[in-house]
């Protein structure tokens, strides 16, 4: 059984970006935190940054590997015993693949399997743990599964794939697993000396109900409390962290 006196998560591909700032979070609140990725280098920086934080530990991973998959989970329970949460976060965050006359078979099968694919392999493997913990996953999903622009189908379709993954699953292992999906509008997952030293436009800002672009610790906020037992009757959704951006209606005059 699992120890209730601690939470282990599993944050795929946290070694930058939005899945960093969720594993931070998950730290702050008290969670020992695996990081996943499959870049060793910037995975053990990011640990090494994060240890201050709390119980933090990498794990290098290739989503679109069941070995390496199975190697990841098995890590965990041989140094933790339990699972309780599992986010699914890992993509090519790129969603531009240029005309769709153009996009070769490769390209597409790459941001499938990377983007869904993945996400059904981890949460395959870790359903066991999980449903001994009584855990949940959250995907990362994105408002491009609901809207697009021009070149983008293979991003879109893995996006919208995941959305419904997230209900097959929460369906199929409810009630002891919970399952939902978390789609991002404009994040802007650079470093803040970056963001600080080239700023977005007033209008990148202007474009949001809310009056500004994202930040990763706006998902990872969200991400937190639907892993946590207050979001404890709510599965199988997909909840949009856009700052109302899809929201509003756009006339070109």
């Amino acid at each position: 059984m699992s120890d209730d006196s601690i939470r282990v998560a599993l944050v795929t591909g946290a070694a930058r970006g939005i899945g960093r700032g969720v594993a931070l979070r998950l730290l702050r609140d008290g969670w020992a935190v695996v990081v996943g990725d499959i870049d060793e280098v910037i995975g053990q920086d990011t640990v090494e940054e994060l240890a201050r934080f709390g119980a933090v530990e990498f794990v290098e991973l290739d989503v679109t590997d069941e070995s390496s998959v199975v190697s990841c989970i098995e890590r965990i329970e041989e140094d933790f015993g339990q699972l309780n949460g599992l986010v699914n976060n890992a993509g090519i965050a790129d969603p531009d693949s240029g005309p769709v006359e153009q996009l070769s078979l490769e390209e597409w099968n790459r941001r499938i399997t990377t983007n869904l694919t993945g996400a059904f392999l981890l949460s395959k493997h870790a359903i066991p743990l999980l449903r001994e913990s009584g855990g949940s996953i959250v995907n990362m999903a994105s408002t491009r599964a609901i809207q697009s622009e021009a070149h983008t189908e293979a991003y879109a379709a893995s996006k919208g794939g995941l959305v419904a993954l997230t209900h097959a699953l929460a369906i199929s292992l409810g009630p002891t697993i919970r399952v939902n999906a978390v789609s991002p509008g404009w994040i802007d997952t650079r470093p803040s000396p970056q963001q600080h030293g080239d700023p977005l436009r007033a209008i990148d800002h202007d474009q949001h109900a809310v009056g500004r672009v994202g930040q990763p610790d706006d998902i990872a906020a969200l991400v937190a409390f639907l892993l946590g037992n207050d979001a404890g009757f709510i599965t199988g959704q997909n909840l949009v962290a856009d700052g109302g951006m899809t929201r509003q209606m756009i006339y070109v005059e």
